[in-house]
């Protein structure tokens, strides 16, 4: 009898994410450098070599689940939002599937913003994606703003883009370490607090740093 080990087949798509779904989660638990095509191999019931053969080396391996976590997270977002919904209601639904999707994909999260982000060549992928998700939010508030005929300058919406987004990811990474966190409450909790300094902003209200006594307010004129 021989020896050498048998696979069902399986069509070439369905078989390369189930090699995706043994890679997330090796990556995930072990990182980037101590992981072992071995053990992602052996996680996937498959051969080493077919898994060389099918996705490549173990760089290529770690690019290929970047892009499909990534992909999956932006779709995610992108079907929860449509846009004759109001500012809030977008931000919220985007929030709630954001975070959805980081509380049913918690080993796909750890790999795209734990492995990834001080890893070369992989930093510049998640850079590129959070980029966009920026683009993305401040793309939002500019388009609230412009059916209320005000203006803010583009400086300024990319700040609370980048302030929203930054927060969103560090909730996130929360949420991955307590497994008992409901995901949509999560995301109602943070709405409560992105919603009330994007409102504020959205209304023309902003805030000064205090002065010193005597000193001018900054937007007031000099003397003289």
């Amino acid at each position: 009898m021989s020896s050498t080990p048998t696979f069902r087949r399986l069509p070439r798509a369905v078989r390369e994410q189930q090699m995706l779904d043994a890679a997330v989660k090796v990556f995930s638990r072990r990182g980037y450098h101590a992981a072992s095509m071995d053990e992602i191999a052996d996680d996937a019931g498959i051969s080493k070599p077919m898994v060389y053969a099918y996705l490549g080396t173990k760089e290529e391996l770690f690019i290929a689940c970047l892009h499909r976590e990534g992909t999956r997270m932006m779709q995610a977002i992108a079907g929860a939002v449509a846009p004759d919904l109001s500012a809030d209601e977008r931000l919220w639904r985007s929030l709630r599937a954001f975070l959805g999707f980081v509380g049913a994909h918690r080993d796909g999260w750890a790999v795209l913003y734990r492995q990834a982000r001080g890893e070369q060549p992989f930093a510049g992928e998640i850079a590129a994606m959070r980029s966009r998700m920026v683009e993305i939010v401040a793309g939002m508030l500019a388009h609230t703003l412009r059916a209320e005929c005000r203006e803010v300058a583009e400086t300024e919406l990319e700040v609370v883009a980048y302030a929203l987004v930054g927060a969103t990811e560090s909730v996130a990474d929360w949420l991955v370490d307590h497994p008992e966190a409901d995901p949509e409450q999560t995301a109602t909790r943070v709405m409560n607090v992105a919603w009330v300094g994007a409102a504020q902003l959205l209304a023309g209200t902003s805030w000064h740093p205090p002065t010193s006594q005597g000193e001018a307010p900054p937007d007031a004129p000099s003397a003289g």
